[in-house]
């Protein structure tokens, strides 16, 4: 059975005879809305892609404050971290897989109202068991935002354009993972956790409000899974939300996916030990110090992601016109050394060392130029792996991002409770240089993709379009079908 076949669907599809393709030209697939309307199905899915991170990182800061207000320990309320990971990890491929089947509009709609009781009713939480169940409703119906959105972009940019807003979209929800902390921490220190989750729960009205009246259905016409039944529809079809883990079968995903992984694990290297790194170094024990931090690490995603989105597309119409038209996936990739193999590595180790050894106002700056060049260094990484998964599976997107998404949070989660005990037993240098090293070996891997992305293709195929036929002028490209 391929990868592409759910096993929970009985014959309500079509069956699948193998990779097909539609003959609907580029024109007419991506020029379905104008460039007003694209620029604002972006900035909505933007905003749901922010949201998520939001949720995930506003919740550090408060850890004390709910811990005393529930009669609770740190420790405990502290499980809710990991529990939103494994929400976010089974719930991403719940929602992708359903997107691909129902489309991108329904998907979004039904999951915003989970994120809506379940923020009210965190706020509302009598007890440290109430807290966590709603947690995880609260996080399992955001998370769809971030691989929702990379499929959006993928069903509306062409290939020359997706690169730019992916950087767009990527930026905006690192960029809400980094103002998380020190936005949450100051809300808790004057005004209070349970009026910041409400607003929370807020925000998310306003947010499927702009669902509902703004964000129109993208996937191409034909590609959902919806259209292909057979015989009466069903209001609603259950699909097996673990099928996408089949694609990391393929050496191609494996290898971004942890290339993705090792980068992101900088993130938490940097930010999660910051008070017993920077902090301790240079004296900073105020809570609202300690957050602001990390402004310099959202700067550096705030400025690095339109850098990212540019480059990535340079590279795919540079590499273009060297062949005559044709286009190869893996140009995609070939702008990955400069946040991969410089900026990133680099930034953490010089981080790492810097903390351990150089003291004053001087080592404080080289620590804050540090966090800066890994937000832009992450940028170079992460915008064009998602642009890359979601060009060679173009109508599968949302599974392909949801699959790298959930082994990122299984992978991550067990790492960042690490990475303190860490810091205490190796120091901050060693642990620094154990993520810059994982870095250094994700580019390795991702040299091998450029290299050999093509055998690596044929090798484990989980229904490629056959790129190698395809050229990227608007009469000739085409797309896979779902």
């Amino acid at each position: 059975m391929s990868a592409e076949e759910s096993p929970l669907l009985g014959n309500q599809l079509k069956p699948n005879t193998g990779t097909q393709y539609s003959t609907l030209p580029t024109k007419n697939v991506y020029d379905r809305f104008n460039r007003e309307e694209k620029q604002v199905v972006l900035a909505i899915v933007s905003l749901s892609g922010l949201v998520p991170m939001f949720v995930s990182g506003c919740f550090v800061p408060l850890i004390p404050r709910i811990s005393k207000d529930l009669n609770s320990t740190p420790a405990t309320v502290s499980l809710s971290i990991s529990l939103a990971v494994f929400a976010t990890s089974l719930s991403v491929m719940f929602w992708s897989a359903h997107s691909s089947f129902y489309g991108r509009r329904a998907t979004y709609l039904c999951g915003m109202p989970f994120t809506i009781v379940g923020s009210f009713a965190v706020a509302a939480s009598p007890n440290i068991g109430s807290l966590l169940f709603w947690r995880f409703v609260q996080t399992a119906g955001c998370s769809g935002g971030f691989v929702l959105g990379a499929a959006t972009i993928g069903d509306i940019y062409k290939v020359e354009e997706r690169g730019t807003a992916m950087g767009t979209f990527f930026g905006a929800a690192l960029f809400g993972f980094a103002i998380a902390p020190p936005v949450g921490g100051a809300l808790a220190q004057y005004w209070s956790w349970r009026g910041f989750q409400a607003a929370v729960g807020v925000w998310s009205i306003l947010q499927m409000l702009l669902l509902a009246f703004f964000f129109p259905e993208t996937a191409h016409p034909g590609s959902r899974g919806i259209d292909q039944v057979q015989g009466p529809k069903k209001l609603f079809v259950w699909i097996n939300p673990f099928r996408c883990l089949a694609f990391l079968r393929s050496p191609n995903i494996m290898m971004v996916t942890l290339m993705h992984t090792f980068t992101l694990i900088t993130d938490f290297t940097l930010l999660i030990p910051i008070a017993y790194t920077i902090g301790a170094k240079y004296g900073i024990t105020n809570e609202g110090l300690i957050g602001a931090l990390i402004l310099p690490y959202g700067l550096g995603n705030f400025v690095g992601s339109p850098i990212a989105g540019y480059i990535s597309d340079k590279m795919v119409r540079r590499a273009k016109e060297k062949r005559n038209g044709v286009w190869v996936p893996e140009d995609r990739l070939r702008g990955v050394w400069i946040g991969g193999l410089v900026l990133v590595p680099i930034s953490v180790v010089l981080s790492g060392f810097t903390a351990a050894y150089v003291d004053g106002m001087a080592g404080l700056i080289i620590n804050l130029v540090c966090l800066f060049a890994n937000g832009v260094g992450v940028d170079m990484v992460l915008t064009p792996i998602g642009a890359y998964t979601v060009d060679i599976m173009p109508s599968r997107g949302a599974e392909v991002m949801a699959a790298i998404t959930a082994f990122r949070s299984l992978f991550i989660a067990p790492v960042s409770g690490l990475l303190i005990p860490s810091v205490e037993t190796i120091g901050v240098a060693a642990t620094n240089s154990i993520s810059g090293i994982l870095v250094l070996f994700g580019y390795s891997l991702i040299w091998l993709t450029i290299r050999y992305g093509a055998q690596m293709r044929a090798y484990v195929d989980i229904g490629y379009p056959d790129f190698d036929a395809q050229a990227l002028d608007d009469d000739t490209m085409h797309e896979a079908e779902y």
